[in-house]
C-alpha cells in the first residue's frame, strides 16, 4: 500500500519543480528491532521517484559500518539530506505527519544550496568554529514542530560545525527520557541546554552562541 496518495504526489511534484541541483537522500535502515524502518524506507522511495534530481541510497545499519561511521549515524531509521556536501541535516524516525513538510522544504533548500537565513543571522553564526549538536524532539501530530526542525536545519546548512537532528520522540523513548522530553518541540543544544517550543531565529542563534562561548 502506497504512503503517498495521487493528490499528494501531484502537490509534491509541483513543489519539486523548483529543485535546482541534485539532492541525495542517504537512508540507514535494518530489518529487525526497528518498528518504523520499513515504513520510512517506503516513504522515502516514493518521494525520490517524484523528481529526477533526487537520488536515494539505502544502507544497512548493521552491515554498512563504513557508511554509518562516515555519516556518524547512531540509530535507525536515519535519513541524511545532502547536496554538494553533507550539511549536517539528519532525520531520526519517520518524517510523517507535520514533519513531512519539513523534509520537502529541506530538500528544496539543499537543492538551492541556500539556508534562507537572515543576513544578520549568517553573520552571527560565523562566530561558531567548533562542533555544536542540536536535537529537536518532535511528534508527527505536533503542528509547531516543523518550524523548530526547519530552523535548526537551516542553521546546520549555514554553518559546517552545526549538526541538527530531528528526533521522533515516541520512536526513541530512551532518548526522550534522557533529555526529559515532556512536550514538543524541545530542542537540545548540546547535552545540557533545552529550548522549549519553537522560538524566533535570532533568539535561538543567540542561545546557541551563548552555549558555544561557555564551552570554549
Amino acid at each position: 500500500m502506497a504512503f503517498l496518495q495521487e493528490d499528494d504526489k501531484k502537490e509534491v511534484s509541483k513543489s519539486f519543480e523548483s529543485l535546482k541541483n541534485e539532492v541525495q537522500i542517504i537512508h540507514f535502515t535494518q530489518e529487525l528491532e526497528c518498528p518504523y524502518c520499513r515504513e520510512t524506507k517506503q516513504l522515502l522511495e516514493e518521494l525520490s521517484e517524484l523528481s529526477d534530481k533526487i537520488k536515494m541510497n539505502i544502507f544497512n545499519f548493521q552491515i554498512d559500518k563504513e557508511m554509518v561511521e562516515k555519516f556518524n549515524v547512531d540509530k535507525v531509521p536515519a535519513t541524511v539530506v545532502m547536496g554538494e556536501r553533507d550539511y549536517g541535516i539528519r532525520y531520526y524516525g519517520i518524517p510523517s505527519g507535520y514533519e513531512f513538510s519539513s523534509l520537502i522544504e529541506d530538500i528544496i533548500d539543499v537543492s538551492k544550496g541556500d539556508s534562507g537565513l537572515l543576513t544578520g543571522s549568517k553573520e552571527m553564526l560565523s562566530e561558531i568554529k567548533s562542533p555544536i549538536h542540536l536535537q529537536i524532539f518532535v511528534t508527527p501530530t505536533c503542528p509547531h514542530c516543523p518550524a523548530a526542525v526547519r530552523l535548526a536545519h537551516k542553521l546546520a546548512m549555514e554553518n559546517e560545525y552545526i549538526t541538527a537532528d530531528m528526533v521522533e520522540a515516541t520512536e526513541f523513548p530512551q532518548l526522550s527520557m534522557r533529555y526529559n522530553v515532556k512536550g514538543v518541540p524541545r530542542t537540545m543544544i548540546g547535552e545540557n541546554t533545552p529550548i522549549e517550543g519553537a522560538i524566533p531565529e535570532l533568539d535561538l542563534i543567540q542561545k546557541i552562541i551563548e552555549v558555544y562561548k561557555n564551552n570554549i
